[in-house]
């Protein structure tokens, strides 16, 4: 995948996914959250599955970071908080040339 197409796919990511965070914060408040996840065992099944993903996904992020000469460590922390929010903004933010 060209560069471009990855910045491209990691911002339109971003702000589709980023409308409704934005909106369950403002109708749900921050413990809209766990009380979501603690639902229904389907909610928690999905919950853990997003987990498993998006440590997956900070895996490849460590190693590419690592390869391409950035530091992973605030990506990675990033990642906790905002999920996959901060492999998209790696994405982002990852130059070509640094390839």
């Amino acid at each position: 995948m060209k560069q471009s197409t990855a910045r491209l796919f990691a911002i339109v990511a971003m702000v589709i996914l980023g409308i409704p965070t934005i909106l369950a914060f403002v109708n749900e408040g921050v413990m809209g959250f766990p009380n979501a996840i603690t639902f229904s065992w389907a909610s928690i099944q999905i919950y853990l599955d997003l987990v498993i993903a998006i440590v997956m996904v900070m895996v490849w992020m460590f190693r590419d970071a690592k390869k391409i000469g950035r530091n992973p460590w605030p990506w990675i922390a990033a990642a906790f908080v905002v999920g996959c929010f901060s492999p998209l903004a790696y994405l982002a933010t990852r130059n070509a040339e640094e390839v």
